[in-house]
C-alpha cells in the first residue's frame, strides 16, 4: 500500500479501514531502514497515525506543515512520495535525515535545530494573511522537548496575539504520563473551544454585561473550572490560545476529528497528542535510555546496536567523572543531551551536580555563570554545532565577567550523516572575537584528557574544548616543544652528512588535523621539501612562539575541522602580521558553504581535508613560489 503512495492526495483516497495496514507498513519500514544504517527512529515510530491525520486533513504544500526539529519527520517524507529512496536515508546522495527543500515541495522548512517551527509558522501565517491568502493554514508539529526552548514560548506569545491567525499547533507529547482525555463531554468542550459561535456569544456576554464584572467572572471562571477538570494543560488558553485536548495520537480517527475542528476554528489552536516514542517496535518501547531516539546500525530481530567502539565522547566522560572525584566544586550542565554528550556517566556518579535544563542553550550558559558566580565549576556539554545559539550568552553573561566556565564541544567539525546543519563548522570562527576566552582543541584521547584537566583549572575566564564525532584518532606524540605548543615533526636530516636541511613549510594541525598534516608531511619530503608539524593545543590565543617559528620557514601552512574564514588560519596570520613576520599563510579548512549529507570521511576528501590533497596543494605553493623568486635572485 506504501508504494502507492505518491503525494497526499493518495493519503486522503484511502478508507478509514486501510489506514491501519499503512501505518503497519510505513513502521516496518522505518525499522528496516534505520536498523542498516541508524537514524532517529522512536520520535518517528511515534507519529505514525499523528503524520497521516496531519496529511489526510490539511493540503500539504499549500498547507505548510513544518516540523519541530525536524528528524520526526521519516513519515511525512514517506507519505510525500520518498518511499522508494528511503533505503539510503542518510547516506550520501540518498535522503537528508531532516526536511529538505532540495527533495520535496512539502519540505517548507530545512529545520533541524529545536524550539523553532512556531516562529516559522507565526511568520508564514502572516505572510499569507497579508497576501490575502486567507484559505491557507500553517501547521506546526512540535514536540514537548521541543516546548523546554525559550523560543517557542516566545513565538506562542505572538501567534496568540492575532486571533484570526489560521496556525493549527501540534503538540506531539511523548514525556506526560496522564491519559487522554475521553468521553462524550470532553469531546462536546473540545467542539465548543473551537466554534466561533461560542467566542461570540463569550465576547456578547462580555460586552453586554461588562459593567458588572463579578457576574462575567463567573461565568469565565465556571467554563475554565469545568474545563481544568477536563484538560489539564489550560496554560495554552491562558496565553489566548485555543486548546484541543489531550487526544492519543495513536488514534488516527480521534486525531483526525481534532484537527479537523482546529482547522475550522480559522485562528490559533493547539492539538495536544499524547504518542508514546518507539511505539510499536518493542525493543525501542523497552529501551529505558531514550526508546531509540536515534540508535546506530542494529539488529532487527532483537535491537541490539552493533559495536560502535571506542569514540571521543566516551574519553571525555570518563575524565569528568574522575574530575569530579578530585574536585566537589565540578558540576555539569547538559541541554536535553545527558547520553549523546556523555554526562550520563557523571550524573550516575553525582547525580546532585548535573543539570539538565532542557533544550535551552542560552538558558545554560548563563545559568552557568550563576554557578560561577557562586564558587563552582560549570562544565556545560554542547553539540558544537548548537554553541551558536548561545553566542551571546557565552560573550556578555560568562566571559565579560571573566567567569570560570568550561565549554565542551562535542561533534565538532564535519559531522557528515545530519547534513548541514549539524556540521560543527562555526565555532572556531566566532569563539575568536571573545575576549578572554581559551579554547583548546586536542589531536588525540591523551590530549583530551589533558587539555581538559588544563581547561578546569582556569579560574580567571571561560575555556573551551571542542572534538570530532566519532572514533578517537590514534595516539599522536610529541617529539618536542614550541613554547606551550607540540612539535609532532621535524625535518629529517640529510642522509649522507647529517646536516639539517633549511626547513620549507610549517604545518600547523589543529586538533585531529595533526594526524592529516602527518600524512602530508611524509609525501611533502618524499618531493624534497622539507616539513615542520606542529599542534598547538591552545588555538586562543595562540602561543607567540609560533611567531619566531614561521620565521624560519618559507611557508606556513594552517589546517583545521572549521569553517576557514575567521578561524585559527586567519589567526595565525593575524598574528605573524603583528609580529612583523613576512611569510606567507595558506589556511585550509571547511569551505564557507552548507555541506550535503554524508559520511565524515567522503566530506572531508571531497573539500581537500586530507593529507595527499593537503601534500598537492602545498606542493603547488612551494614551487610557485619558488618561481615569483627566481628573478629577484638575479
Amino acid at each position: 500500500m506504501l508504494g502507492s503512495v505518491k503525494g497526499p492526495q493518495d493519503v486522503k483516497r484511502l478508507t478509514v479501514e486501510e489506514l491501519p495496514r499503512l501505518a503497519g507498513e510505513i513502521r516496518d519500514l522505518l525499522v528496516d531502514s534505520c536498523a542498516k544504517y541508524g537514524g532517529h527512529l522512536g520520535p518517528n515510530l511515534g507519529v505514525v497515525e499523528l503524520t497521516i491525520a496531519v496529511h489526510r486533513v490539511f493540503d500539504s504544500p499549500a498547507d505548510p506543515v513544518v516540523w519541530d526539529t525536524g528528524h520526526q519527520a521519516y513519515v511525512h517524507k514517506l507519505l510525500t512520495g520518498r518511499a522508494s529512496g528511503f533505503d539510503a536515508l542518510k547516506q550520501e546522495g540518498g535522503l537528508s535525515g531532516y526536511p529538505s527543500r532540495a527533495e520535496s515541495e512539502h519540505d517548507f522548512v530545512e529545520n533541524s535545530h529545536a524550539s523553532t517551527a512556531l516562529s516559522y509558522a507565526d511568520g508564514l501565517a502572516k505572510a499569507f494573511k497579508l497576501r490575502g491568502e486567507r484559505d491557507r493554514t500553517v501547521v506546526a508539529v512540535i514536540g514537548d522537548g521541543a516546548l523546554t526552548g525559550g523560543m517557542a514560548w516566545e513565538a506562542l506569545n505572538n501567534i496568540a496575539a492575532i486571533k484570526d491567525l489560521p496556525v493549527v499547533i501540534v503538540v506531539n507529547d511523548n514525556g506526560r504520563s496522564y491519559s487522554p482525555t475521553i468521553g462524550g463531554l470532553a469531546s462536546h468542550l473540545s467542539s465548543l473551544r473551537v466554534n466561533r459561535h461560542y467566542e461570540d456569544v463569550l465576547e456578547y456576554v462580555k460586552d453586554k454585561i461588562g459593567n458588572v464584572p463579578v457576574l462575567y467572572d463567573a461565568l469565565h471562571g465556571f467554563k475554565k473550572g469545568v474545563k481544568d477538570v477536563i484538560a489539564p494543560q489550560v496554560m495554552f488558553e491562558d496565553l489566548g490560545l485555543k486548546y484541543v485536548g489531550p487526544i492519543d495520537g495513536h488514534d488516527e480517527q480521534a486525531m483526525e476529528a481534532a484537527l479537523r475542528k482546529a482547522r475550522g476554528f480559522r485562528g490559533p489552536v493547539i492539538v495536544h497528542a499524547l504518542t508514546q516514542k518507539g511505539r510499536g517496535y518493542a525493543p525501542a518501547e523497552d529501551h529505558d535510555e531514550d526508546q531509540f531516539h536515534s540508535p546506530g546500525a542494529f539488529d532487527r530481530a532483537t535491537g541490539a546496536e552493533k559495536p560502535k567502539g571506542r569514540i571521543w565522547t566516551n574519553v571525555f566522560s570518563e575524565e569528568l567523572v574522575r574530575l569530579g572525584k578530585e574536585r566537589d566544586d565540578l558540576v555539569a550542565i547538559t541541554a536535553a543531551m545527558l547520553h549523546p554528550t556523555g554526562l550520563n556517566s557523571f550524573a550516575e556518579a553525582y547525580p546532585d551536580r548535573i543539570y539538565d535544563v532542557g533544550i535551552a542553550e542560552q538558558h545554560a550558559l548563563t545559568s552557568a555563570a550563576g554557578l560561577a558566580l557562586g564558587g563552582l565549576h560549570p562544565v556545560v556539554a554542547l553539540y558544537a554545532t548548537f554553541l551558536n545559539r548561545a553566542f551571546d550568552q557565552l560573550l556578555l553573561d560568562v566571559a565579560l565577567h571573566r567567569l570560570p566556565v568550561t565549554v565542551v564541544l562535542d561533534r565538532a567539525g564535519v559531522t557528515g550523516d545530519d547534513g548541514a546543519s549539524h556540521n560543527g563548522m562555526w565555532d572556531l570562527s566566532i569563539l575568536q572575537v571573545v575576549p578572554g576566552l581559551r579554547v583548546a582543541v586536542p589531536r588525540d584521547g591523551d590530549r583530551l584528557t589533558e587539555l581538559l584537566r588544563e581547561a578546569v583549572e582556569v579560574s580567571d575566564g571561560p575555556t573551551v574544548l571542542r572534538f570530532p564525532k566519532g572514533p578517537i584518532a590514534a595516539t599522536l606524540d610529541a617529539v618536542g616543544r614550541l613554547g606551550e605548543m607540540d612539535v609532532l615533526r621535524a625535518p629529517k636530516g640529510d642522509a649522507e652528512g647529517g646536516q639539517e636541511p633549511e626547513p620549507d613549510v610549517l604545518l600547523v594541525g589543529v586538533g585531529p588535523m595533526a594526524q592529516v598534516c602527518m600524512e602530508a608531511a611524509v609525501l611533502l619530503d618524499a618531493q624534497g621539501i622539507a616539513t615542520t608539524v606542529v599542534d598547538p593545543r591552545w588555538v586562543k590565543p595562540l602561543d607567540e612562539a609560533l611567531a619566531p617559528a614561521a620565521e624560519q620557514h618559507k611557508l606556513v601552512a594552517v589546517v583545521e575541522d572549521n569553517g576557514r574564514v575567521g578561524a585559527v588560519g586567519d589567526a595565525v596570520a593575524r598574528l605573524l602580521r603583528d609580529a612583523d613576520v613576512d611569510v606567507p599563510v595558506r589556511t585550509f579548512g571547511i569551505p564557507q558553504e552548507f555541506l550535503d549529507h554524508a559520511k565524515r570521511a567522503a566530506i572531508l576528501s571531497r573539500i581537500g581535508l586530507t593529507g595527499q590533497d593537503l601534500a598537492r596543494q602545498i606542493t603547488e605553493a612551494v614551487a610557485r613560489r619558488a618561481q615569483a623568486e627566481e628573478p629577484a635572485r638575479h
